[in-house]
């Protein structure tokens, strides 16, 4: 595919930047993607070199050292990113949606100040602590309590999948609690926790199957102590705020598919052309078109998707069902194309150093993390008034 065919509805300043990273992410990330998926390794250099070019920064105001744009901008980029290596991009989206935003949209005006310069620039990472063991797509089932004691917060309990949350340059992670019951329900709220807290213990790292250079740890917190003031937002609007950024997030990591399946795409036609079978070019055989064929309609279906998302954020308009909408099609579309590059790669597609088997087993994870597959069905459901 042509590099004119995806920038085809972007204006001027989004062609460049969707240019600008993706020159980056051929001379700088891609070199270092299969060292670091081999080592399990993030790569810190990489990731202020994006802190250097802007990109944590992308859908910030300037008063806050970001660069004014919105969230198209970040897609553009985490897209870019994702067609070389999963495991940055996942860094960048995280970094932002879980990471900043929750800062920019419910921080105060000092908490503001005080964290979003150096996130921003990408000098420091943060995590959200949401996830637990008896509580991922049901997050309301939050067991990690929260009380206050002499204008303190006294935590304590478990998280885990919790991306960014154990690099060199972490500076916090900001869990979500239960600070005590209204009307019956759990009063969910958010504290900031800065890493190296006596009691807050960032675990050993998973070994996973995919985004094995993206950061990921499970967190334990006994008795950890902060400030009354580390509470982030409103008292008891925890979980509510979250799901906010849930959304915003979904488009994000639904642009990381894309990128996802335009790399294998790529990849897939490139080794067509070039592989030689029973004396011609397997790009000459019709079963090998058909599939890129579906493989190129899966990327354009997929970015005209979160495009539309995202345009829609940006706008002020209700997005959460075309975001769920964008996640689920485009998570698919990086499978499928994951699988059928593999396929096409033959033997060689079953070799790490090749990007088609790093992007097969990363891309699973898109069908599951920021919400399954089985969630985005629920609220598109939802919003057809088919589901309670």
């Amino acid at each position: 595919m042509s590099e004119n065919q995806s920038l085809a509805d972007l204006n001027e300043d989004e062609r460049e930047l969707a240019g600008m990273v993706r020159e980056f992410a051929e001379q700088v990330v891609a070199p270092q993607a299969y060292e670091a998926d081999r080592t399990h390794t993030l790569n810190i250099d990489v990731v202020r070199q994006m802190g250097d070019l802007g990109l944590f920064g992308l859908p910030f105001p300037e008063e806050h050292g970001g660069q004014g744009g919105d969230y198209l901008a970040l897609g553009i980029a985490i897209e870019a990113l994702a067609r070389v290596d999963q495991s940055i991009a996942i860094t960048l989206e995280a970094g932002v949606s879980l990471g900043a935003m929750p800062i920019h949209r419910f921080g105060t005006e000092e908490q503001k100040a005080e964290y979003l310069p150096s996130l921003l620039a990408g000098e420091a990472l943060a995590g959200f602590g949401l996830t637990e063991p008896e509580a991922g797509s049901d997050a309301g089932a939050t067991r990690t309590t929260a009380r206050l004691d002499g204008g303190e917060w006294v935590i304590d309990g478990t998280k885990q999948f919790i991306t960014n949350s154990g690099t060199p340059i972490t500076r916090f992670v900001t869990v979500t609690a239960v600070t005590g019951e209204s009307e019956g329900r759990k009063e969910i709220s958010t504290i900031i926790v800065p890493n190296g807290t006596p009691g807050f213990t960032v675990e050993p790292a998973y070994d996973k199957v995919g985004w094995n250079a993206s950061d990921t740890h499970p967190l334990t917190l006994q008795g950890v102590r902060v400030p009354e003031g580390n509470l982030l937002g409103v008292r008891g609007h925890g979980f509510r705020n979250f799901l906010s950024i849930l959304d915003e997030g979904r488009i994000a990591i639904a642009a990381l598919a894309t990128g996802a399946a335009e790399g294998c795409l790529e990849a897939a036609v490139d080794y067509a052309r070039q592989r030689t079978v029973f004396g011609a070019a397997l790009s000459t055989r019709q079963n090998a078109q058909f599939t890129l064929a579906r493989m190129r309609a899966r990327v354009h279906t997929a970015r005209l998707a979160w495009h539309h998302a995202a345009r829609l954020r940006d706008a002020g308009k209700p997005f959460a069902e075309e975001a769920a909408i964008a996640k689920l099609v485009a998570g698919d579309a990086a499978m499928d194309n994951a699988r059928d590059a593999t396929q096409i790669f033959g033997g060689n597609g079953f070799m790490n150093e090749y990007p088609v088997a790093r992007h097969y087993r990363d891309s699973k994870i898109l069908e599951i993390g920021e919400g399954t597959t089985e969630v985005q069905l629920l609220v598109i459901a939802r919003a057809l008034g088919l589901a309670g």
